[in-house]
């Protein structure tokens, strides 16, 4: 059996585990993520409402309401360094009714309490001017304007990518199965390797609960809780321009409507407990759902426009807040657990604070090399005609578009998988440059995706897989 040494190993590789990654790459010690899909994002991180949250609803002196406030200030730079799309749209929480404006207020003072700058309560007529589609049942709103949208693979892999460029190494397909507390840390037993680390970040979503309890007596449980979404087609896109909420009221919890940073338009969660921690299956009952709550707020939401649906999963704890400590009994054994929303926002503020934890813990000294920054994928859609035309002349691939919906050339597709941590799979590549999000899902772009793929990695045209291992796209030929 392998066995490979870390000061720190970090179980999980979505957004949390990135963010904490990055930040502990400033230091000088020798870190490592595991996880267990063979790319970052794959979980919670790749299914959510991609919203950066101005903090106003998290209960004042939670990890909630501090982590999401930090991590809102943090996301124009770390967008600016990294190279990832983040608009600054600003949010409202429509009020449907006089009796509820208490209720607004009060999420107003909490706001405010919360460090939350900006905060305002405006009319219905105020909201309508801003948002033509708002219902005509609003009386009123509360508006923030540093609320946010974002992508979150995009986020992700930028932090991941800018951890490995300092020195980060990720395992993939490397799935925990054992957490044994040792006299020197922790061995961490794979299937085929045990990796021994001084310190463990627990960043594992819906499992957080189960490595926490494999080394503490002060139990923890997560439940998984389903949110199913519904994305429209970019048509629909400006239908908003802000990030519609809707205040709990007589109706009940009503849904979001919001733009997304690369023009479409998204609307949902439901919230459903759950026990399996890996259904992610839509309802068509919940998405049914989805667009009658919808309704409540917005008006004329062409669903007719939909592209497709999908599920996450989110890692809610019973205590309702985050758990972002080293765990009271397990020293050197620090919890990212029941990340929930805000997680999203939240995220590079909780890889600050973990990191300086076990960076003072472990002594460890900052490194005079460390890169800040990262550049992303080259976009051609974003340059001028002259610099297209000088990028093409250059590399003719960026002159060929693979996938038609998106405008993705092949000069995108190849950098996207021999970048820095490059696609391995379909899915891979989807979330890099977009290559079969768009109205057809990949229906024309995806087997010339498959050549690309086969041709840069070296294998065989049946090995392409549209994530993990086994989920295969061709099975031989005919």
């Amino acid at each position: 059996m392998k066995e490979l040494y870390y000061d720190a190993a970090i179980i999980g590789g979505g957004v949390i585990g990135c963010a904490v990654a990055r930040e502990l790459s400033r230091y000088d010690l020798k870190t490592c993520v595991m996880e267990r899909e063979e790319d970052v994002c794959s979980g919670t991180s790749k299914a959510n409402s991609a919203i950066v949250h101005a903090g106003y609803d998290a209960t004042l002196g939670s990890w909630k309401a501090r982590f999401n406030v930090e991590g809102n200030l943090m996301m124009g730079k770390l967008a600016e360094e990294l190279d990832f799309s983040f608009i600054q749209n600003g949010s409202l929480v429509l009020c449907f009714s006089e009796d509820d404006m208490p209720n607004l207020k009060k999420l107003l003072e909490k706001g405010v309490k919360n460090g939350v700058e900006g905060l305002s309560i405006i009319s219905g007529d105020e909201v309508r001017a801003m948002e033509p589609n708002v219902s005509e049942q609003v009386v009123a709103a509360l508006y923030a304007p540093t609320g946010g949208i974002v992508c979150p693979f995009g986020l992700t892999l930028a932090l991941a990518e800018n951890a490995c460029d300092n020195g980060v190494e990720f395992l993939f397909q490397t799935e925990v199965k054992e957490v044994i507390k040792t006299s020197n840390g922790y061995d961490l037993k794979t299937k085929d390797s045990i990796i021994h680390a001084s310190y463990v970040v627990n960043a594992a979503g819906v499992y957080s609960d189960v490595f926490h309890n494999m080394v503490s007596e002060k139990k923890i449980h997560i439940t998984p809780r389903k949110g199913d979404y519904l994305l429209l087609d970019k048509e629909a896109g400006t239908h908003v321009t802000h990030t519609i909420f809707q205040l709990p009221g007589k109706m009940g919890k009503g849904v979001l409507v919001t733009p997304t940073v690369h023009g479409n338009l998204l609307t949902g969660p439901t919230a459903t407990d759950v026990k399996d921690k890996e259904v992610t299956r839509t309802d068509a009952e919940e998405l049914a759902a989805v667009m009658e709550k919808a309704a409540w707020g917005v008006k004329n939401i062409p669903f007719r426009q939909i592209i497709t649906s999908f599920s996450g999963l989110r890692a809610h704890e019973e205590g309702d807040d985050f758990i972002v400590r080293e765990a009271e009994d397990a020293e050197g054994f620090f919890d990212a657990a029941g990340i929930e929303s805000p997680g999203l926002t939240s995220a590079p503020a909780i890889g600050v604070y973990l990191a300086e934890l076990i960076a003072q813990k472990a002594n460890a000294p900052k490194k005079e090399d460390f890169k800040a920054t990262r550049n992303g994928i080259v976009d051609p859609r974003k340059l001028s005609w002259e610099e297209r035309a000088e990028l093409i002349k250059k590399n003719p691939q960026y002159g060929t578009i693979i996938c038609r919906c998106e405008e993705v050339s092949e000069g995108e597709i190849v950098d996207s998988i021999n970048r820095t941590l490059g696609a391995v799979s379909l899915d891979g590549i989807k979330r890099r440059v977009r290559a079969g999000m768009g109205r057809c899902q990949a229906g024309f772009c995806g087997p010339k995706t498959m050549e690309i793929l086969a041709r840069e990695t070296d294998r065989e045209m049946e090995d392409i897989c549209k994530n993990r291992p086994g989920s295969s796209m061709l099975t031989g030929h005919k």
